[in-house]
């Protein structure tokens, strides 16, 4: 899909942020993260609410009380957490390294293709794969040696066969790697933010990770580059990393999760600077827990898209973003997650809705078991609704743009409190009712379009004003299936 190679893009700035979003991202909408690993076989994460919520209940410790699992092995070094406990009650002093084995044997029975065969049912047209997590463990034999943790990878190609299959079933393939933590490096116990943040290893790691990414380019061509946290070299090769990327592959974006090592970088690295860090933090959030929502990245010097983390944004952004998050509140499997800790499958629906609304795209995760491979059936589900709408529905998705016929808030509402969003493709203007309407009539406030209108099975629907509202009469009753698409012919192109 990448084509030949582009010619040489320079190492700068300026040529760098010149260069255009390529269009088949901004037209892609909905792809999958794959978090597996290691992690996969403990599977464990407290059910302490969201990530935020272990932030804002216990500072002290949240790094280590956080619901991601895929953070499992730094947490069993906290005493006292509950990951600490069941680590010890389960599998008693073995150390994390020894689960490698265990992993190694579920994925004797893994069926790559037919992983990639659900995502495309699922409507997906881009994987993005964890190639390495914070634990550093490799899902590709890697010829880059680590210093501190011999055969720190897998044999089986796990990245080369994944990207085989996805691209196979037309979607395009992309990997993330851990570039700002690797716990084989700086092993460490991290507690709070500032822990977390100014653990980014130094010495010999900038020039490992640096040649991992480049391998990971030159052996996949991936056409997503998905960094996590932080990078661990200057800005200038960095540059020289992109620049290189982009040669090799014409079409392929990078994130914002670029943040590159710098003088704060190396101050973050006494205990001192991080408690005084930390003492600011917590009283900011002891003062405004409303204001922390998620993780919403820093701003960096280059990227195509940014990347919020379980939020999202009330308005249209002018930069291309990528919603990103787990069905539950974790990325990894938690054998923890009961039907009641996964997001009902329409509230994901409707959020994705909403960042395409507000042109955004949704990576959103899905976390395979690590003792058999498998995705677990409540995960299935909810890939199998969103497959089943995009099938009816995918026209006001896929390549649409926001319409901005109300400003930069893509939002209305029906006169039964149900809420609406918008896209754009061409001259069509698509709302979306994100809810179960039924009947004849529906009546949206505040809102005045006119020209040919149809529901997704092609079946009419007139158009009439009743003072400032819009009122769809429709020629087949809704049925009280979620989400309705009406498509209307204004003939008025966006510019």
């Amino acid at each position: 899909m990448n084509g030949p190679p582009a010619q040489p893009i320079p190492p700068t700035l300026e040529a760098l942020n010149a260069r255009s979003l390529p269009q088949w991202y901004d037209d892609a909408k909905f792809g999958i993260f794959i978090h597996w690993g290691l992690f996969s076989i403990p599977a464990f994460a407290p059910r302490t609410g969201s990530i935020t919520d272990a932030f804002k209940s216990d500072y002290a410790r949240a790094v280590a009380m956080v619901p991601y699992t895929e953070w499992y092995a730094n947490a069993i070094k906290i005493a006292g957490t509950p990951s600490a406990g069941f680590h010890a009650a389960e599998f008693g002093n073995r150390p994390y390294t020894a689960f490698k084995q265990d992993f190694l044997d579920g994925l004797k029975q893994w069926q790559p293709h037919e992983w990639a065969e659900t995502f495309r049912a699922a409507g997906a047209k881009y994987v993005v794969l964890v190639t390495k997590h914070h634990d550093g463990f490799c899902l590709w034999p890697s010829g880059v040696a680590n210093p501190h943790e011999p055969d720190w990878f897998t044999a089986r190609d796990v990245v080369g066969e994944l990207a085989a299959a996805v691209r196979a079933n037309g979607m395009r393939f992309g990997v993330y790697y851990s570039g700002g933590i690797d716990w084989t490096f700086n092993r460490e116990p991290l507690r709070t933010l500032f822990d977390f943040l100014g653990s980014m290893p130094g010495g010999d790691y900038p020039a490992y990770a640096m040649a991992q990414a480049r391998e990971l380019i030159a052996r996949y061509g991936p056409d997503v580059l998905w960094n996590d946290i932080s990078w661990p070299t200057g800005l200038d090769p960095l540059l020289g990393l992109f620049a290189d990327y982009y040669t090799a592959v014409p079409e392929g974006v990078v994130n914002d999760r670029w943040a590159h090592a710098k003088f704060a970088t190396k101050l973050l690295r006494r205990k001192t600077v991080r408690r005084v860090a930390d003492y600011l933090a917590r009283r900011y959030i002891d003062k405004h827990p409303e204001a922390v929502n998620g993780v919403v990245p820093q701003a960096v010097p280059h990227s195509d898209f940014r990347t919020p983390e379980y939020t999202t944004f009330k308005t249209i952004q002018k930069r291309k973003w990528e919603a990103t998050r787990g069905m539950s509140h974790s990325f990894g499997f938690n054998r923890n997650d009961r039907e009641e800790d996964y997001a009902p499958g329409e509230t994901l629906l409707a959020d994705f809705i909403d960042a395409v609304a507000k042109g955004g795209n949704l990576l959103l995760n899905v976390g395979p078991r690590g003792s058999d491979a498998q995705i677990p059936a409540a995960q299935l589900a909810r890939l199998k609704l969103f497959g089943a709408w995009l099938a009816e529905n995918g026209h006001a998705i896929y390549g649409t743009r926001p319409w901005q016929g109300r400003g930069d808030t893509p939002e209305a509402e029906t006169a039964c409190g149900l809420p609406v969003r918008f896209t754009q493709s061409g001259g069509t203007v698509h709302l979306i009712v994100l809810g179960k309407p039924e009947g004849n009539r529906l009546v949206i406030r505040n809102l005045a379009l006119s020209g040919s209108a149809r529901v997704s099975d092609g079946a009419p629907v007139t158009l009439e004003t009743d003072g400032p509202d819009l009122v769809l009469n429709f020629g087949k009753p809704l049925d009280g299936r979620f989400a309705p698409v009406i498509s209307i012919e204004t003939g008025i192109i966006a510019r």
